[in-house]
């Protein structure tokens, strides 16, 4: 076996063109070019392709990369906990550059406006078809969210995605939001694919058996690949367990252990984790599980432009919502890693030439909506996006619609990562409020809480983000809070990281014994009763008119 300074010097020997996996140091939009974005030096025997995280997004969107995402315990300021310039600096990117616009939140609106609108499945489409034409045995991998996000995938039950992907022919996938279409639809969506579904840690919840295939071999270069897929371990948690009671999940490390060991058994040269485990848990899977080559992780929504090592084991994040697509090349022999190349491409939409094959089926999907997506309800003069471990600004609007629609005190807003992003001056159409809402438990309920229990709920949220054991964070970022504000500590232990909880418009604490009138939505629990977001969310948009938020500074932040 190598060692990993040898294993290094092999690989900044091989590094990509522009280096080790950093993108093309591109000074404006002018220099842009599709030949320029996907330049590859072809290396070694295998070829990877990965894509992640998708949600629903066929086509070319904005979307702001956090400005927050804290670390804690060992990931402490350890990437991708690194933003804004500390994450350039780390990485040698230039302020305002092309690299800048795509992997940041510095000056995000301003360079969208030069360099545009990112993502677009048929611009993707037309990436997966370059890399294949230099390496046609490429292995194309979908990390999952994928069926999910959307007016036409809500609309169509997974179809639109489900159509579209075949149409990219991935050679396997891994899943998580995909659940919340209900068990016996994605049993109904899995029978029909052309590709492996893959959860080695999704069981049958009655027998107690496994539920899906594993793993799937296959011969590329001359070297056996065991691709493993790991699914969203906590769905139970985060989304509600009623839509899939046949199913159970978990880490389930020491049967990770064990399908790796199989692989190895059964000739495996290569062995792949497929994983929607998120990055932190994956960094300590590839610590704990030994024999694993590389992990493609998603879930977290990470977009870094090199990877990152753990002992021998590369971890690569290749993002969300069809910003990206990392190729990586491997040369693999004598049962081992020799060296590598990696490149994370951005999808600049202006750019990359939309793969007419693609785009048709894209426009046959979308037609019978397009009145209804492309329906004007009003605009924005704010910045609207969802990234960040605290309140983002799109989840501000909605905290605002709901107590304003639902005449509440506070309003709840669950912490999901996915949702592009709004420039000011932008119309929202219909489809805009879609791509923040679109789930299949929309429902915006109004009770009463005492104030104890929104403190049980923000410590429970918090302790699932900043647990400082990454098999314990089981959800999304910050639950979003609006009407309310408070302190958080996230070096402290569960339980005590809350304090100063204020209702906003009194100025008045918040009292364990009173009872406070809240609306949220995205409740996991059955039976919830209300108006669908998106519903209330026009209704208050109509309303409105035009979208104008003040700076949020109601959560304050130590400990970090």
């Amino acid at each position: 076996m190598i060692s990993r300074r040898h294993f290094m010097q092999a690989t900044a020997a091989a590094s990509a063109i522009f280096g080790a996996g950093a993108l093309p140091r591109l000074a404006s939009a002018q220099a842009l070019t599709e030949d320029a974005l996907t330049a590859f030096e072809t290396f070694g025997n295998v070829s990877l392709i990965h894509i992640t995280d998708i949600h629903g997004q066929l086509k070319p969107i904005f979307f702001r990369e956090p400005s927050i995402n804290l670390g804690v315990g060992d990931a402490f300021g350890r990437p991708p906990h690194l933003t804004g310039t500390d994450f350039l600096e780390k990485f040698g990117i230039a302020p305002g550059s092309a690299d800048a616009y795509a992997l940041s939140s510095v000056d995000f609106v301003e360079l969208a406006k030069q360099y545009g609108r990112m993502g677009g499945l048929d611009r993707v489409a037309t990436v997966v078809k370059r890399i294949r034409a230099d390496r046609p045995d490429a292995l194309l991998l979908d990390g999952g969210d994928t069926w999910h996000g959307s007016l036409t995938c809500l609309r169509t039950n997974g179809q639109d995605m489900v159509d579209a992907m075949n149409l990219l022919r991935p050679d396997a996938m891994t899943s998580h939001w995909e659940f919340t279409l209900g068990g016996e639809r994605v049993k109904e969506i899995v029978e029909s694919l052309p590709f492996p579904f893959l959860g080695a840690n999704v069981f049958d919840a009655e027998w107690d058996e496994p539920a899906f295939e594993p793993t799937a071999f296959f011969e590329r270069g001359g070297v056996k690949v065991a691709v493993i897929g790991q699914a969203f371990p906590y769905m139970p948690i985060a989304n509600p367990g009623w839509m899939f009671p046949e199913f159970s999940f978990g880490i389930r490390e020491e049967r990770m252990a064990q399908v790796v060991e199989e692989a190895r058994a059964e000739g495996a040269e290569l062995v792949v984790l497929l994983s929607h485990n998120g990055f932190d848990t994956d960094y300590m899977m590839a610590s704990r599980v030994p024999g694993i080559d590389v992990i493609l992780t998603g879930h977290t929504h990470d977009a870094l432009p090199e990877p990152m090592m753990v002992g021998k084991t590369l971890v690569i994040a290749s993002g969300s919502n069809g910003k990206f697509v990392t190729r990586l090349d491997l040369d693999v022999s004598g049962g081992e890693v020799k060296g590598f190349r990696h490149k994370l491409i951005p999808i600049f939409s202006d750019v990359i030439a939309p793969d007419p094959e693609m785009a048709a089926k894209i426009d046959e999907i979308r037609a019978p909506y397009e009145a209804e997506l492309s329906e004007v309800i009003g605009r924005t003069d704010s910045l609207l996006y969802r990234r960040g471990n605290f309140n983002g600004t799109f989840d501000d609007m909605l905290c605002q619609a709901m107590i304003e629609e639902r005449e509440a005190d506070i309003a709840l807003s669950p912490g999901f990562r996915w949702g592009p992003s709004l420039l000011p001056g932008q119309e929202i159409t219909r489809e805009d409020i879609y791509n923040g809402t679109a789930m299949t438990y929309p429902a915006v309920y109004r009770s009463t809480m005492s104030g104890e229990m929104l403190k049980i709920i923000l410590e429970d949220v918090a302790d699932n983000l900043f647990n400082v054991d990454p098999y314990y964070q089981q959800g999304g970022d910050m639950v979003r809070v609006g009407g309310m504000g408070y302190a958080i500590d996230v070096a402290k232990p569960m339980g005590s990281r809350i304090s100063d909880m204020t209702l906003l418009k009194t100025g008045e604490a918040i009292e364990p014994g009173k009872d406070y009138v809240v609306a949220g939505w995205a409740s996991v629990n059955e039976g919830t009763e209300g108006p669908a977001i998106w519903d209330l969310t026009e209704s208050w948009l109509k309303r409105v008119g035009t979208v104008s938020l003040e700076p949020n500074q109601s959560v304050k932040v130590t400990g970090a």
